[in-house]
This record gives C-alpha cells, sequence and structure tokens, in this order.
C-alpha cells in the first residue's frame, strides 16, 4: 500500500476564493453576477477589496481578508492549507506589472501542492463553475504531509 498519498474530499457546498487584479475586479463582479445562482450555494471569501466589490455590486456575501498587497493571497494560502479552501478564481492581469507577483506565486504555488483547482481567466472559470463536480464531492489525492515530514526529519 502506497502511504505517500492520501485522499482528501471537497464537499458538495465549496469554499470558493475570488480574487481579482485591479485591472480585472470589473470582469470578476460580471463573472459573479452571471453565475450568482450556482455561486449563492457555496462559501465565497476573497481579498479585501475584490470581495467588498462583489458583495456591494451583486449582493453576495463574501468574507473579505486583506487586501492582495497587504497580505490577503497569503491569508488565502493559509486557508488552502488549513484545508479550508476548495477553489480559488483568481482573475489575474497578466499585461500588468504587479508589486506583490511573489505572493501571487506562492499562492499559485499552494494550489498545486494541495491539488485545489484554480482559474486564473474567465474561460477556465466558466469550466470550472459549470462542472458537475460543483454539486457533488470530489476526492483527490495529496501528498501525506505528516508522512512526509516525519521522512524529511529521519533523513536530514
Amino acid at each position: 500500500m502506497d502511504d505517500s498519498k492520501i485522499t482528501l474530499t471537497i464537499g458538495k457546498q465549496k469554499n470558493i476564493a475570488l480574487i481579482a487584479h485591479d485591472g480585472k475586479k470589473a470582469d470578476i463582479i460580471a463573472w459573479c453576477e452571471e453565475h450568482k445562482e450556482e455561486l449563492k450555494h457555496h462559501f465565497l471569501c476573497g481579498t479585501g477589496t475584490t470581495a467588498r466589490m462583489i458583495t456591494d455590486r451583486t449582493g453576495l456575501p463574501v468574507r473579505g481578508y486583506n487586501s492582495g498587497p497587504l497580505g490577503g493571497d497569503q491569508q488565502i494560502g493559509a486557508k488552502v492549507v488549513e484545508g479550508k479552501i476548495d477553489l480559488i478564481i483568481f482573475f489575474s492581469d497578466p499585461l500588468c506589472a504587479q508589486p506583490h507577483d511573489p505572493d501571487v506565486k506562492a499562492l499559485l504555488r499552494i494550489a498545486q501542492v494541495y491539488d485545489i483547482p484554480i482559474a486564473n481567466n474567465k474561460a477556465t472559470a466558466d469550466f470550472i463553475i459549470t462542472s458537475d463536480f460543483m454539486r457533488k464531492e470530489y476526492n483527490h489525492d495529496v501528498i501525506n504531509f505528516k508522512k512526509n515530514i516525519a521522512d524529511r526529519a529521519t533523513t536530514l
């Protein structure tokens, strides 16, 4: 039996993080309005300004963390590690330099490590939100972190 992986379950009700760079905030608000009927069945959170704008303009309740440049991306990443984020919708702006780019890269990396679906544009977000998995449980295998740490501790 391979104990290097463990199976985690993403529940029927998803914990969805909503993030957008300044140049993409109008796009994510429009996307949330378009998919409001599906989003209202899930727990929503997001980085500060984006969360506030989505709530104000769509009426969807979005728990806000700090603004991205003030550590919000890292807060979302920590929630991924804690198993409290199941899916990330992040409308990033590829044509504008971001002062907190290392934070963004760290968030993308941690989503990969924990096998969390992440959309960084509208097309990918559309595919995810209309997936059959949005309304049912999803099992996925991730690294057995406890075993990994124990093994590393004995070999270093």
